[in-house]
């Protein structure tokens, strides 16, 4: 059987994506007396994927895994989760993905991701790259596995003790906020995300009305909210004036305006937050139009931070050599695994923009675990954002990441350090949620 036979006989087909129990992948043996070479560990007969399958979970909120295994056992993990469109990318994987990677050597990362990306025709975009994110990362995995080192180590060693990490403070109105301010403070972090309610909204981004973690997707349709930009910045600049009262200038202060205002807007406050100091000020405006954000620098010194919603280096070509943001936030999940982000930060470095990945709790903790080690790593790294995810989350997702004194610290277990509990993901099975939209009070539709 030729390899082109023996990789589409292998391909698994495509059933409904939901959380399964573990299923045995008889990996591939060489008979006793062949005259095929016996596997050798890190050979490429030990490399050879033999299996791969999407895992949809739902402890509380719904991710989308990628377990890749090759001939010798050897198990890699990816994050595949793009919130509100989990079912897309697990569509992608199992229809078109993971029939091309049986029988492939998954140490030849960067063949598989140019294959993936260059193959494909239709490149780029949120559910195409967060497929090759999840290879990507699950073939790093696999070969910090066979490596016997953390990824970290592959990526070239450790360049810092721990990431400075920023939590989510929220609050149905100021002093509220604050408040949680100073609970984070209590508990050792040294960077603080600050959303407070906007008076007059009935729904702010980033405020959870139950006073508990906030959780954007809550709906299984979307659900409608209003936006006032007048009444947001009347109040977020008062939100700052008294965090900075309330709790000093030691601690570093964020705001996400979430693509909410338009360029001028943005620059008036971000002009009017400066007093403030604050560490950045995230998604002021839409970035389709990069040129945009030259605006907003032309009119304050306020920190720039942007980049969540991005899939390439394309998406921020412009802002990063122009030097019209400081922080790039793409994520290793939406950007096309390590390989691409790896380039994305070099290029990056050489503007003197630090990096600042996205960490929400719509990332599972296998994204994590691959971007702390990344985070241990990259010389111009900036900060990286940490919601807490569920207990349950937590259990089926074993890790080795920890928290201590402001920062994650990374583990030293072969690959990134997290696993998948199976038996555990199938009693939580997939719950329909997508994220909300904005309109404005005249009914308009407005950038959620």
């Amino acid at each position: 059987m030729s390899t082109d036979d023996s990789r589409a006989s292998a391909s698994p087909r495509a059933t409904a994506p939901m959380a399964t129990a573990p299923t045995a992948a008889a990996p591939t043996t060489v008979a006793s007396g062949s005259s095929s070479p016996a596997a050798k560990p890190g050979s490429t007969l030990d490399r050879r994927i033999v299996a791969a399958r999407v895992i949809v979970t739902c402890p509380g909120r719904n991710f989308v895994t990628l377990r890749i295994e090759t001939q010798a056992g050897v198990v890699g993990l990816g994050d595949a989760t793009l919130n509100g469109r989990e079912l897309a990318v697990a569509a992608y994987l199992t229809e078109h993905v993971i029939p091309v990677l049986i029988g492939r050597d998954a140490g030849q990362i960067e063949d598989i991701w140019q294959f993936l990306y260059r193959g494909a025709y239709w490149r780029r975009g949120p559910v195409t790259m967060t497929a090759i994110a999840a290879v990507d990362v699950a073939l790093w995995d696999i070969l910090g596995k066979m490596a016997g080192l953390p990824l970290y180590q592959l990526l070239g060693g450790r360049s810092r003790e721990g990431a400075l990490v920023y939590c989510h403070a929220n609050g149905r109105d100021i002093s509220e906020a604050s408040d949680q301010v100073g609970r984070y403070i209590e508990q050792g972090y040294k960077a603080v995300r600050a959303q407070a309610g906007v008076p007059g909204l009935r729904k702010t981004y980033g405020v959870s009305a139950s006073g508990k973690a906030y959780e954007p997707a809550e709906s299984e349709l979307p659900l409608e909210t209003v936006w006032s930009t007048p009444k947001y910045l009347r109040s977020a600049p008062e939100l700052f004036e008294r965090v900075r009262a309330d709790h000093g200038w030691d601690l570093e202060l964020l705001h996400d305006v979430h693509h909410r205002l338009t360029p001028i807007e943005a620059a008036r406050l971000a002009k009017d937050v400066e007093p403030f100091r604050l560490f950045w000020l995230e998604d002021a405006t839409p970035a389709e139009n990069q040129k945009s954000f030259e605006l907003i620098r032309k009119h304050s010194v306020t920190p720039l931070a942007v980049g969540e919603v991005f899939n390439s280096i394309w998406d921020c070509k412009h802002l990063i050599e122009s030097q019209l943001i400081d922080y790039i936030r793409t994520t290793i999940v939406h950007g096309g695994g390590i390989t691409h982000i790896r380039r994305l930060a070099d290029f990056a470095a050489i503007h003197q923009v630090r990096t600042g990945f996205h960490g929400a709790t719509d990332l599972s903790p296998v994204c994590m675990g691959a971007a702390l080690h990344f985070d241990t790593w990259v010389p111009n790294f900036g900060i990286q954002e940490y919601m807490h995810h569920s207990q349950e989350t937590l259990d089926v997702f074993p890790h080795d990441y920890v928290f201590r004194d402001g920062r994650l610290h990374c583990g030293e277990s072969p690959g990134h350090g997290v696993s998948i509990d199976e038996t555990l993901a199938a009693k939580f099975p997939y719950s329909p949620k997508q994220l909300p939209i904005a309109r404005l009070e005249d009914g308009g539709m407005w950038d959620w």
